[in-house]
């Protein structure tokens, strides 16, 4: 079965007033579908730009990156864009909900842009809220939500396109204790019925959760644990 996710010697850099500023070094790593992954390290130890990588939104400077079989480094700004609109699903830690739109419309949102017929992409947002268990919140604004319940729908929007990949970015850091806990609850339960999850967060009760642990510091990949 192939990987969903393989970095081969993958390195990164910025580049700062003419000077190369490494951030990754020598990453390899591989990601079985079906994995769930916690990618853990602090502030500044380059989790965020291998997230980065991994969602498609940058490419390494060396090394090969492949998502679902794909090379990274020969495919155009539109192939990244295109594999990662209908690959990838993304959450993130504050939400990023329109703040004057109902939860279906946030949801169905992402399908707008594949030109999906409105009925269809209305009828896959409520199932995917009813995955989360928010099938009676269809109508409620963001700001009628407690932020689980944002987060909620911020997850039902990343799954609306049926994603190989659900990339994860401190999906807890905005959420109070006993909310984040329902949280990861609610990812371990899309594990088990097989979609691949990869959590990036600094929190060790978050990546306690998951299959695995890779941990990254000063750029470079410490050895993973296996739970």
């Amino acid at each position: 079965m192939t990987a969903v996710i393989e970095c081969h010697g993958v390195h990164h850099s910025f580049t700062m007033a003419g000077e190369d500023f490494p951030v990754l070094k020598d990453i390899s790593l591989k990601i079985e579908p079906g994995e769930m992954v916690a990618i853990m390290g602090p502030s500044g130890s380059g989790k965020s730009t291998l997230m980065n990588l991994i969602g498609c939104l940058m490419q390494p400077k060396q090394g090969q990156l492949k998502i679902l079989g794909q090379a990274t480094e020969k495919l155009s700004r539109g192939q990244l864009a295109q594999l990662r609109g209908e690959r990838i699903g993304f959450v993130f830690q504050q939400f990023n909900l329109l703040a004057r739109t109902s939860a279906q419309d946030n949801v169905s949102m992402p399908m707008m842009y594949n030109n999906t017929p409105k009925a269809e992409a209305q009828r896959r947002a409520l199932e995917c809220l009813e995955l989360v268990g928010l099938s009676d919140k269809l109508a409620n604004h963001p700001s009628q939500l407690s932020g689980g319940q944002q987060q909620r729908v911020a997850i039902a929007r990343a799954l609306v396109n049926q994603p190989a990949i659900l990339l994860a970015d401190e999906p807890t850091g905005a959420l109070d204790s006993k909310t984040s806990r329902e949280i990861m609850a609610l990812f371990r339960s899309l594990n088990r019925q097989g979609q691949t999850i990869v959590i990036v967060t600094h929190e060790m009760e978050v990546a306690e959760q998951a299959d695995r642990i890779v941990s990254v510091k000063d750029g470079q990949l410490c050895q993973g644990v296996q739970l």
